[in-house]
């Protein structure tokens, strides 16, 4: 059985241990939440289309999808090597990474306006640009 069945076959079998749970607990009369957490330790990756407002000039990306990130970043190196226009924050913002230490680049104090293709879809969305390492764009949660 390829991995990923396996990993959905595991999901599914805590989810029908976690429903029975729940069952047998009404059935006492007692109240009883069980919760669920499921933590996959896989990074998800994808190409994504990005492009300048207005300008057509558009380049294909290596996008990382992050659930735990509040936002849209793009490295600064991205945005100067491809000559988006910056645009000044009314407030800087503090960024943390994830393992709640202080990003290397200090305050975010730009951000940058793109059209981002994927497929079908095309949507014109802010990023944040800061410091990203060896990552072009984090796409997580707004």
């Amino acid at each position: 059985m390829p991995r990923a069945q396996k990993r959905r076959a595991g999901i599914t079998d805590l989810r029908r241990v976690a429903e029975t749970v729940n069952q047998k607990a009404v059935k006492k009369g007692e109240v009883r939440e069980v919760r669920q957490t499921f933590k996959f330790l896989r990074e998800v990756w994808m190409n994504m289309g990005i492009e300048k407002i207005n300008m057509h000039e558009g380049r294909t990306v290596r996008v990382l999808l992050n659930n735990r990130a509040t936002g849209m970043f793009m490295s600064k190196n991205l945005a100067q090597k491809g000559g988006y226009r910056l645009i000044k924050l009314d407030q800087p913002l503090q960024v943390r990474n994830v393992d709640d230490t202080g990003n290397s680049g200090g305050i975010i104090t730009y951000e940058v306006e793109v059209n981002m293709f994927y497929k079908e879809h095309v949507e014109s969305v802010r990023m944040d640009v800061c410091e990203l390492g060896k990552m072009d764009v984090i796409l997580g949660m707004p």
